[in-house]
């Protein structure tokens, strides 16, 4: 065993253990490298994204995300790296060029009502399917305004993947 691999086989051990550490309600993390808040969601820009085991390239491929836009929750940075989760829960390693700060989400309700307001008694404005991939807009307290392919409309948070229960967004 060298010391580069030995090296790295530590470093992910160390980074894997510091991933699971639990983020506690009334507590911000910030993230070591960004500074930015810690989980946070963010979507896959590119076609498609190795997902490793670790923080590097030297680290084996588990599979390959195939899908621009999809939403993806940060959990750990390291260097250039992130590790990442999806809807799952599966996850692993991926270099942050290949992530975007536009913020999508998945439609997690089948046949989702978009409505006009942001109040259930509102008039559907477009409906959308279980699994697609929307922009996210604005967000209040329980309501997102979301869009894909020139429809959009307001939903509710819990029928929506990619974005945090008490997040705002103007």
């Amino acid at each position: 065993m060298t010391f580069r691999y030995y090296k790295s086989f530590c470093m992910g051990i160390i980074m894997a253990a510091i991933a699971t550490v639990p983020v506690f309600a009334g507590t911000e993390e910030r993230g070591s490298v960004t500074n930015l808040p810690m989980p946070r969601f963010v979507s896959m820009k590119a076609k498609q994204g190795n997902v490793r085991r670790g923080p590097g390239l030297t680290y084996r491929i588990d599979w390959v995300f195939q899908h621009t836009n999809t939403p993806l929750l940060i959990t750990a940075e390291f260097g250039h790296w992130r590790r990442v989760q999806d809807k799952d829960g599966q996850g692993g390693w991926m270099h942050y060029a290949l992530l975007s700060g536009v913020r999508t989400v998945i439609i997690s309700a089948p046949n989702l009502a978009l409505r006009r307001k942001p109040n259930p008694h509102a008039a559907p404005a477009a409906y959308a399917e279980e699994g697609a991939i929307a922009s996210l807009n604005e967000c209040i307290r329980h309501w997102c305004s979301v869009s894909a392919n020139g429809k959009g409309g307001w939903a509710l948070k819990v029928d929506l993947w990619g974005v945090m229960e008490d997040e705002l967004r103007d």
